[in-house]
């Protein structure tokens, strides 16, 4: 019998991905609009126990290495969900998941330094002035960098935010793209690729520049939303009439997990592996506020900050510190790595779950 998606026959995964958009994206419905409305820890817990059901149903799977991982928002909500399980397997919940451990890409704590991580790295990388740096590292002091009190603070935070959006915010080396939402403002006349295709589709995408990295996405409604597609997923007719990538802001979504800095240190502790990386450049949620609360959780060193390589290249560096955990940074890389260096945060993975050194 063949692993299921998200599986090999040597590990499982839960892959969690930019979750933070609320439910109801994708080829997930609900037929009571009020189960639409949820948040970081019911659609946790939501998670929890689709596991707990699907390994119930699949116990040949119970003996595979699990490990559960995700991206950018998924920073929150992956730690969660790998203590909630180890508390399971802790209270002796059946059926008992062989979990190892987690691994976040980019992300996010839910914390001041995520934001304000972004002044000293738009500075490191010459987006905004010595000036422009120094204003804001003296006049902002204390301040909420979303909502100054401070007037010569806010004048400095405008400037930098103009800065900022003279760059594409995933990758700053990368062309600005359009934003792919759900109902467009416009309709781009760069493409004319799938123009009847578009038409089948209530609603419509915007179409990008095919050298836009979110090309990719805008290909995915058609491919997703192919009857030949749905077959195959075994998407039951009448239950979703159309798929969509994600919503924009157009469904409740609390966001109750105010950090997840407790889950990571909590967990680590119990023993469970843990990998954090970071494609550097990065500027929705920078490196360097990753750096700085992985080490503050203050963990021993085990290996110090070195370079780690592909065909004989650095890809970038890396640290190990106590109770398995391991920071990288991916040379390259955006908000997502592996979507601007598939090679090397493969490389990386499979290094790290092979219990092999970067």
């Amino acid at each position: 019998m063949k692993a299921p998606v998200g599986q090999t026959s040597k590990s499982a995964n839960v892959t969690i991905g930019n979750t933070g958009k609320g439910s109801g994206y994708g080829f997930s419905f609900s037929r009571d609009p009020k189960r639409y409305d949820v948040g970081d820890v019911s659609a946790s817990l939501q998670l929890v126990k689709f596991l707990s059901n699907w390994f119930g149903g699949h116990p040949e799977y119970l003996t595979n290495p699990f490990y559960v991982g995700g991206d950018s928002y998924a920073g929150k909500i992956v730690p969660f969900i790998a203590q909630k399980i180890s508390e399971d397997i802790e209270a002796g919940v059946r059926p008992t998941l062989n979990l190892k451990g987690y691994v976040v890409g980019n992300p996010t704590r839910g914390e001041r330094i995520d934001y304000e991580s972004k002044v000293p790295y738009l500075h490191g990388v010459g987006i905004i002035s010595d000036q422009l740096y120094e204003t804001i590292m003296e006049r902002c002091k204390g301040e909420d960098h979303n909502n100054p009190k401070n007037v010569i603070c806010k004048q400095a935070l405008t400037r930098f935010n103009d800065l900022l959006n003279e760059v594409s915010k995933p990758h700053i080396l990368y062309k600005k793209c359009i934003y792919m939402s759900l109902i467009p403002k416009f309709e781009s006349m760069d493409r004319k690729i799938l123009k009847e295709e578009l038409g089948i589709l209530k609603h419509r995408p915007l179409c990008p520049s095919i050298q836009c990295v979110s090309y990719s996405n805008y290909l995915s409604y058609f491919w997703a939303n192919d009857n030949v597609t749905r077959e195959y997923l075994g998407i039951k007719k009448g239950s979703v009439d159309e798929w969509i990538r994600c919503h924009d802001n157009d469904l409740p979504y609390t966001k109750d997990i105010k950090s997840s800095i407790q889950y990571h240190h909590n967990v680590t502790l119990n023993g469970y592996r843990a990998l954090v990386y970071s494609g550097d450049h990065d500027t929705v949620l920078p490196f360097l506020g990753t750096q700085t609360w992985v080490r503050s959780l203050n963990y021993p060193i085990v290996d110090d900050w070195r370079a780690w390589h592909v065909d004989v290249q650095s890809a970038e560096f890396t640290v190990a510190y106590g109770n398995n955990l391991t920071f990288a940074t991916v040379k390259g890389g955006g908000h997502t790595g592996p979507e601007y260096q598939p090679g090397r945060c493969s490389a990386m993975f499979r290094r790290w779950i092979s219990n092999m050194p970067l």
